[in-house]
């Protein structure tokens, strides 16, 4: 056992979280992902509003196969970020706190994002 002056080596690769931490960094980095893709989205409304060439322009950036893949990926952070707050908002009204419970709305909100995701993107589609 190393000592309390012995700095220890923290593999983070080999810590298990439980599924509502994981739940916690993915509502985190998904935060994140919908504050940087602001300018882009605001870009892309700007050239849709600026007239009908801009619109067809910008229509054309979103029927593109790569640009659909990013939507996705902006529609799961919104769903999951939507979800999972609203998990945290009952969490915080103290419901769903207890042990099956917590875990149960945390694998909810993981597996109904990308669905969501994907339903809206389907829903886009032409």
């Amino acid at each position: 056992m190393p000592s309390p002056s012995q700095p220890v080596f923290l593999n983070l690769f080999q810590i298990r979280l439980p599924v509502p931490g994981i739940l916690s960094i993915a509502h985190r980095i998904s935060g994140v992902v919908l504050f940087l893709a602001l300018p882009f989205a605001i870009g892309l409304l700007e050239l849709g509003l600026s007239g009908a060439a801009g619109f067809e322009r910008a229509r054309g950036l979103l029927s593109a196969s790569v640009v659909q893949v990013l939507l996705f990926l902006l529609l799961w952070a919104l769903a999951h970020h939507l979800l999972a707050g609203i998990r945290y908002l009952f969490i915080d009204l103290d419901l769903g706190v207890q042990a099956p419970g917590y875990r149960r709305s945390a694998w909810l909100v993981l597996l109904a994002a990308p669905v969501v995701a994907a339903l809206v993107l389907g829903g886009l589609a032409p």
